[in-house]
């Protein structure tokens, strides 16, 4: 128990990875595009409070914040994703390929946890040796894009999302801390 508090931000990632990689895999393409009008939401109230604001503050320091601007273009990105969501479906490609790369940069990522934990004789380090493997490996698959099908594609996200957060798990479950082993 002690370890889940100690770790509490990663096992709530890794939780939320689980969750979003479900999700992912039973409707993908509902599931994004319903990502995407939330974000539309989320940007169309963001513009709300920076126009409410511009027009409520001094016109000096209103017109330094350029909160009118801001507001607008909120306006305009939250329209564009609740009124052409299939858009974004459509150059899923380009999306698939920034979320490989950031699947490759946490490859790297655990590649240098997995080498300090090596470093300091850490018990489990093999675990996060397999975690830092599974990346690279996916991100690779995902950068080649071998699949025809982008509903595929995103069910097979959806499943490397779920493995690496269930290895990170294990990682935080099973492995002692260099505290715990120096004691």
């Amino acid at each position: 128990m002690k370890k889940l508090s100690q770790n509490k931000g990663k096992v709530l990632l890794s939780v939320c990875e689980i969750v979003l990689g479900i999700l992912l895999f039973i409707d993908p393409v509902g599931f994004t595009g319903s990502i995407i009008r939330l974000i539309g939401i989320l940007l169309i109230l963001a513009g709300l409070f920076w126009a409410f604001r511009y027009f409520r503050t001094d016109p000096v320091e209103a017109h330094l914040e350029q909160g009118l601007a801001k507001a607008l273009c909120a306006f305009v990105g939250g329209a564009f994703c609740i009124l052409r969501t299939e858009w974004f479906i459509i150059t899923f490609p380009v999306i698939t390929i920034l979320y490989g790369v950031g699947i490759l940069l946490t490859g790297i990522v655990r590649i240098q946890w997995a080498v300090d934990m090596l470093r300091v004789k850490m018990e489990g380090w093999y675990l996060a040796v397999i975690g830092a493997v599974l990346s690279v490996v996916f991100a690779g698959i995902i950068l080649v894009d071998p699949f025809a099908s982008t509903e595929f594609l995103w069910q097979f996200l959806a499943v490397a999302l779920i493995v690496n957060a269930v290895v990170d798990l294990a990682i935080i479950l099973f492995s002692k801390t260099y505290e715990e082993k120096i004691q």
